[in-house]
């Protein structure tokens, strides 16, 4: 394990984490986060990655965690870490290990990310992990669906307000945030069509642009994070090369899954060596691309 960080010029630093020996890796994996997880939730993941001889990066988004109390980034956005914290962690990757294909596994926000990048073409292929549209009214759960609205629309303002920052700690659901972050996330949840109706994001337009193989992986007992939610999100993505899993945990014997437990040490027999297998495939693909790119030059 290597702990790094990435200054930005315009505020705050990415603590990054490398997991792997730098020599002889077959291809970086970079583990972008769901919003208000940090990245020490990924790192036994990430391990696994880097004894399946890749190179793994995990960070956290600026303002996450006990830095959403520093002034100066109480104005970030969720916008903010999908457009510049995730392109600059590409940047930063990319620059010091240029001859690795670059495979994405991004976690909900993290798979978001991925989209609205438009395709970066350093990445090779990515894999959204309960990756959905975000919008409230896909939650089939009406007293999940009246949980959300509660949280995001009245309890989040509030708190906000009070603290200076959006005190996701205290009650229970993540680490903390700026209040600009959570207020982006909250109108986000309200729209029909979640960030794809924001017309200054310009979303349907940079979602169209990816053209890479992605892998969309859902779970049975994901509240938010349902088929539908899964595929409405994928209908943005015409360019892509999609492959789609959705497990039942129930009857795999895995016990609760949801929206966040892929990344628990109790998925490693199973769920993990279907992704890592996945990764393998497409990095060799990239690598063979890659030394034809070479032999034609």
């Amino acid at each position: 394990m290597e702990r790094c960080v990435i200054s930005v010029a315009t505020g705050g630093r990415i603590p990054l984490t490398l997991f792997g020996r730098r020599s002889k890796r077959k291809a970086i994996v970079v583990i972008q986060p769901a919003t208000a997880i940090t990245e020490r939730m990924y790192w036994p993941f990430a391990s696994y990655l880097a004894q399946r001889d890749f190179l793994v990066a995990t960070y956290n988004y600026r303002g996450v965690g006990p830095d959403a109390r520093d002034p100066a980034l109480r104005d970030l956005g969720m916008r903010d870490w999908a457009l510049t914290d995730a392109r600059l962690v590409l940047d930063w990757l990319a620059e010091r290990f240029p001859d690795l294909p670059i495979l994405i596994v991004g976690h909900s926000l993290g798979g978001h990310a991925v989209g609205l990048n438009g395709g970066d073409d350093r990445v090779s292929a990515a894999a959204l992990i309960a990756s959905h549209l975000g919008a409230d009214r896909l939650v089939p759960s009406r007293i999940e669906r009246w949980r959300i609205r509660a949280m995001s629309r009245l309890v989040a303002p509030i708190a906000s307000a009070i603290a200076g920052y959006f005190p996701a700690r205290l009650l229970g659901v993540g680490e903390d945030m700026p209040t600009c972050a959570m207020r982006e996330w909250s109108s986000w949840m309200a729209m029909p069509r979640y960030f794809f109706d924001d017309a200054s994001l310009q979303a349907e337009a940079r979602f169209a642009r990816v053209r890479i193989p992605v892998l969309a992986c859902g779970f049975d007992d994901d509240p938010w994070a349902t088929p539908e939610a899964i595929g409405r999100l994928l209908e943005f993505l015409p360019g892509a090369q999609i492959r789609r899993r959705q497990v039942d945990p129930v009857a795999r014997g895995l016990g609760p899954v949801g929206h966040m437990g892929f990344f628990r040490s109790r998925q490693m027999a199973v769920l993990w060596p279907e992704l890592a297998d996945w990764l393998d495939e497409q990095a060799a693909i990239a690598c063979s691309r890659d030394q034809r790119s070479t032999k034609v030059a």
